[in-house]
């Protein structure tokens, strides 16, 4: 049950993480590139791609945290376990637990920052966005690598048993 619950909350934070990651990256290329040929083709210049381009770039660092929890592609120091291979398995779990300590405290603060751009009614220079949108990118990232980082000490605690799948055999 709780293995079926992981797997498909997994599936739809990849499908959410993995469109608008594609998404909001192709919007801010596609922008840089007309502002690049209108500058240096035309002269001119348009103030509102470097803004989006800077909230593009916040998303993506923001997001894209919850999706390195889920492949494993944290930054970590591995020198402790390489040294003495037995502490590798607690070591792990301890990064995990800060892991969502991290998780949780963005979590709330990133609550807590949104709530007073609520209260605030700030918007961005150029294009007038919201601030809460930008700032509501961090509650949503840290739900996101709580429930990656579970996800991820639940594969730990139950590693999958390898099906052991006849291969095919081949005329040479």
């Amino acid at each position: 049950m709780i293995e079926k619950t992981l797997k498909t909350i997994d599936r739809a934070l990849t499908f959410f993480e993995d469109w608008t990651l594609f998404t909001t990256t192709m919007v801010a290329l596609i922008t840089l590139f007309i502002e690049v040929v209108l500058r240096y083709g035309f002269n001119k210049s348009l103030g509102w791609p470097e803004e989006l381009v800077r909230e593009v770039i916040m998303y993506t660092t923001f997001i894209g945290c919850s999706a390195a929890v889920k492949n494993r592609s944290m930054v970590v120091i591995d020198a402790l376990p390489q040294v003495v291979p037995r502490l590798k398995r607690p070591l792990t779990f301890v990064s995990h637990a800060f892991t969502l300590f991290f998780s949780v405290f963005i979590f709330y603060y990133g609550w807590l920052n949104a709530a007073m751009q609520v209260r605030t009614h700030q918007k961005t220079i150029i294009l007038e966005i919201p601030i809460v949108f930008l700032f509501a990118f961090l509650p949503m990232m840290g739900a996101g690598m709580f429930l990656r980082t579970l996800h991820v000490i639940w594969e730990d605690l139950h590693p999958a048993v390898e099906e052991t799948k006849p291969e095919k055999q081949t005329d040479k």
